[in-house]
């Protein structure tokens, strides 16, 4: 494609993965527009800063994005672009969500220097993670491990896993990949022991609402079935008023015109997993995410969320496009 010289700025933190994410799509758009010029402006974001404290006490993962989306709204910069998992259920007003990429690899990595797999752990091993919703499934499959906080980004972890910290980490498979990495994946989890989190493994692009030019120089980038998959998945999470670091797990997959979504709400000591799947055709990718999300509430998931203070009296409606 071909358009008059031009330029797109686009919003990412500094953190290797962030930039390499950042990085394929500038590669992407200037293989579609030679002739225009994309710089990256980067941030370090509040969520990157706070390191010794866990994200569901602080704010959880939007504290990645912040910081992106005010340069959007301050025309510092054009476009975010955005792990779609960090991503809050609500964005700002102003602020869209103007293409879903094709997905990478959409599990959780067991990551080990001395165990193949999670059913090597021996009883008492000590295993890394950040995330409530893998620590709540985690500990339901294998109580009787012991599951510690990790922070920082995927170098980081690795390296403390190096050091003998943890006995092993989970991490998410996207990541590794994407980083080069694939070969520290001892084993990808079967999604029925860990369902992923919504809209793992998918790259979001944000920017200004009404701003056509930005719109239409992303829209070939856009993947249609991943687009409707995470689409299903934030509609369960936002009708679930679940945030990114809460123990709710949603992954959908589509096949031969029909939309499977499975979702799961688990409590944080993982003594209770509610979990159910819904099955309709894609054109009701947010209707079929909200029935879902209605489906776990009424099974006992609204008592389990209460119990992390973020469920409110009434749910809420999602948002239509």
């Amino acid at each position: 494609m071909t358009m008059p010289t031009a330029v797109l700025n686009i919003a990412t933190r500094k953190s290797p993965l962030a930039l390499w994410q950042a990085e394929h799509i500038k590669a992407r758009l200037i293989a579609l527009y030679p002739d225009l010029m994309v710089n990256l402006v980067t941030f370090v974001t509040q969520g990157d800063k706070i390191l010794d404290t866990s994200l569901s006490k602080i704010g959880g993962k939007g504290l990645f994005v912040k910081e992106l989306e005010q340069a959007l709204m301050d025309g510092r910069a054009d476009l975010a672009v955005h792990s779609i998992k960090d991503v809050p259920m609500s964005l700002p007003e102003g602020l869209v969500l103007g293409g879903i990429c094709e997905r990478e690899d959409p599990t959780d990595a067991f990551v080990s220097n001395r165990y193949a797999s999670l059913a090597d752990l021996p009883v008492g091993a000590r295993l890394g993670t950040s995330s409530l919703r893998r620590s709540s499934q985690l500990r339901h499959h294998r109580p009787d491990l012991q599951i510690v906080d990790l922070r920082g980004n995927v170098g980081t972890r690795l390296s403390k896993l190096d050091a003998g910290d943890y006995d092993a980490i989970i991490l998410a498979s996207a990541g590794l990949l994407r980083l080069g990495l694939g070969e520290r994946i001892a084993e990808r989890l079967d999604t029925a022991l860990s369902l992923p989190a919504v809209g793992q493994g998918a790259l979001g692009l944000e920017c200004r609402a009404g701003d056509q030019r930005v719109l239409d120089l992303i829209a070939p980038l856009a993947d249609a079935t991943t687009d409707h998959c995470v689409r299903a998945e934030r509609a369960f999470n936002h009708r679930l008023m679940g945030g990114c670091q809460v123990p709710i797990a949603g992954f959908a997959k589509i096949s031969q015109g029909q939309l499977t979504l499975q979702g799961r709400v688990g409590s944080v000591d993982g003594l209770t997993l509610i979990h159910d799947e819904i099955v309709g055709v894609v054109a009701d990718a947010e209707q079929l995410g909200v029935a879902l999300a209605d489906r776990l509430l009424a099974a006992g998931a609204d008592r389990l969320l209460a119990q992390l203070d973020i469920f409110p009296t009434q749910t809420a409606t999602v948002d239509t496009p």
